[in-house]
């Protein structure tokens, strides 16, 4: 199936784990999707900005059932990776058996994200896919070392006393509103065009 060639989408619903207030996105993209292609999505609406590694697992209470996928590599022989420019949305994701997977992105970080899968939709001619329908807060900055770092940096942008206000504001180029988030600003883009640019640089 063509990329362009498609009836149906997939809406999934992105929650960043541990964020209090839920820090979340609503998403639908083309049912012939690979996970690359969910990947990408999945960046641009959060806000993130691919600059690290990611990878999608499933979600089971027994370590050794779940299953990756992401970007294989030699370094972890140990563990199966799939590789998710193979691996298709549909052959996963199914209403009445897998709703949900797990997707972690920037290992060093741990940005751990719960991929819900909500419902499928018939396309609509007019509309194009992938697009982000709704969501709220922004996106934590790259590189705040994780859940519990974003939140101690928010401690200190919000107290001018600390004695790291004035240096976590400068890296932030100025300011930092956790509650932005205008759905209009969402732009997508290639994920044919990505992963081209990921082998090139390698």
């Amino acid at each position: 199936m063509k990329k362009n060639n498609y009836k149906k989408v997939y809406q999934f619903k992105i929650v960043l784990e541990g964020s209090k207030p839920v820090i979340w996105r609503r998403i639908q993209v083309p049912e012939n999707y690979t996970f690359w292609d969910l990947h990408v999505a999945i960046q641009d609406s959060m806000g993130w900005c691919d600059c690290h590694l990611n990878q999608f697992e499933t979600i089971s209470v027994r370590p050794r059932e779940i299953q990756y996928i992401g970007m294989p590599s030699d370094e972890f022989t140990e563990t199966e990776i799939l590789a998710e420019w193979e691996e298709r949305i549909s052959d996963w994701f199914s209403l009445d058996k897998r709703k949900a997977m797990r997707y972690n992105y920037d290992f060093g970080d741990n940005w751990n994200h719960k991929i819900t899968f909500e419902k499928i939709l018939p396309k609509e001619e007019k509309t194009k896919y992938p697009i982000c329908i709704a969501g709220a807060r922004a996106c934590p900055p790259e590189d705040s070392c994780g859940i519990n770092g974003y939140y101690n940096l928010l401690e200190i942008i919000n107290n001018p006393q600390d004695e790291e206000y004035e240096e976590k504001m400068e890296w932030l180029g100025g300011g930092f509103d956790p509650e932005e988030f205008d759905l209009k600003e969402v732009r997508f883009d290639s994920p044919k065009k990505r992963l081209k640019e990921l082998f090139s640089n390698e």
